[in-house]
């Protein structure tokens, strides 16, 4: 709750306060006679025992939201402790390998779940939950305990958690790279025989590396179960499976307010003309850039050059993409979707008057690999809003 409270606007004194009584009440016989007073009895202490109205609040509203109708808390504080609650529950059940199967969640983690989209979502709150597990799970005693091992090394230990860190930090961006590949790569041009250094000081670098592979896999299973959790929510909201998929599938995705934005922003411009047809003109693209490619064997990612146009149809599509670029970049730069999308919505009439009037796969070779390459940028400004490969139909 500490940590989290500068996120959402909270005093981290305050926050860190309430969690440590939030649960308080549960000891009373008031509660154990009567389970449904539960928070409600722990703000009425709260205030009894001379504690901030913020603070007693928080006892009570940090289990909301319950259910798809409850309000969820809007307090900074209380909104603080109710996503460490949360957050905590999952997590932890999660390094346990407690999670739902079927139909089965004894330990409503499904419900928890909703409960952080529903808090970060209509709080509007901004937040990295891959940034928020990893402090979770690289606070944990186990690591806590390597870290110690780490320092009792023989080696320079500042040396020696400068790189750990380091991987760290890199894990998660390469595929799950191997922190022995990582020292090679990194350290052994600069530091001669690093590596057989590290291991002759048992420096515990297998362990290391089990634990990040562990906790990682942990961060994107866990967000991955958020996504669907959050697949439901935005249903109800009549926002289409795949265009969340198509959302879902971009950077930052664990940014769920962001990623909600951008799904509503892709579900209400797929639903007028130009961007349900957009996707007909993206596809046929798609299809036949992906089709050369792998006919080929190259990448027609770039050098396409409106000199070598020979039509207005082509001399056309060069001018609506670049204008298209010039929108979309600072738009998305600005997380202002809406612009973005529209931007590449008005690329629909360009695109359709291109296939009507054009033969991409042309006898000439320099002007088939030109269109091919115009395909490609197509591909390129197009996905760079939302995976539009995603979406059905």
């Amino acid at each position: 709750a500490r940590e989290l409270a500068p996120m959402v606007g909270a005093d981290a004194d305050e926050a860190e306060q309430a969690a440590r009584l939030a649960k308080a009440d549960l000891s009373s016989e008031m509660v154990y006679e009567f389970p449904e007073l539960q928070g409600l009895m722990g703000s009425y202490y709260a205030k009894e025992a001379g504690f901030s109205d913020a603070i007693a609040a928080a006892a009570k509203e940090h289990y909301a939201p319950l259910g798809p109708s409850d309000d969820v808390p809007t307090a900074p504080v209380s909104v603080a402790v109710a996503l460490a609650e949360k957050i905590d529950k999952l997590t932890g059940f999660w390094a346990i390998d407690e999670k739902p199967t079927g139909s089965k969640d004894p330990f409503a983690l499904r419900r928890a779940a909703l409960g952080v989209i529903r808090v970060l979502v209509e709080n509007e709150l901004e937040i990295s939950l891959f940034q928020v597990f990893e402090e979770v799970y690289f606070g944990s005693q186990e690591m806590l305990e390597l870290r110690e091992k780490l320092d009792a090394s023989s080696l320079e230990n500042q040396e020696i958690s400068a790189i750990y860190d380091e991987y760290s930090a890199v894990f998660h961006q390469h595929d799950g790279t191997r922190i022995v590949d990582f020292l090679k790569k990194k350290f052994d041009a600069e530091n001669e025989g690093l590596l057989a250094r590290m291991e002759a000081a048992q420096v515990p670098i297998a362990e290391f590396e089990v634990l990040s592979t562990k906790y990682y896999g942990l961060i994107e299973n866990l967000l991955s179960f958020l996504h669907d959790r959050l697949k439901v929510y935005l249903k109800d909201q009549g926002v289409r499976h795949d265009i969340i998929d198509a959302c879902i599938a971009m950077e930052g995705n664990d940014d769920l307010t962001l990623l909600v934005k951008r799904a509503k922003a892709l579900s209400e411009t797929l639903k007028t003309d130009d961007g349900e047809n957009l996707i007909q003109g993206f596809k046929r693209a798609n299809n036949i850039l992906t089709q050369a490619e792998q006919a080929d064997g190259v990448e027609y990612s770039y050098g396409a050059d409106v000199k070598f146009a020979e039509t207005d149809e082509e001399r056309d599509l060069f001018k609506a993409l670049d204008a298209a670029e010039a929108k979309i970049t600072p738009a998305m730069a600005a997380q202002d979707f809406t612009t973005a999308m529209s931007a590449m919505a008005a690329l629909r009439g360009p695109i359709d008057a291109f296939f009507d009037a054009v033969q991409v796969n042309n006898d000439n070779a320099m002007v088939r690999r030109n269109r091919l390459n115009l395909l490609s940028r197509i591909r390129t400004i197009c996905t760079s809003v939302a995976d539009l490969t995603k979406i059905d139909g």
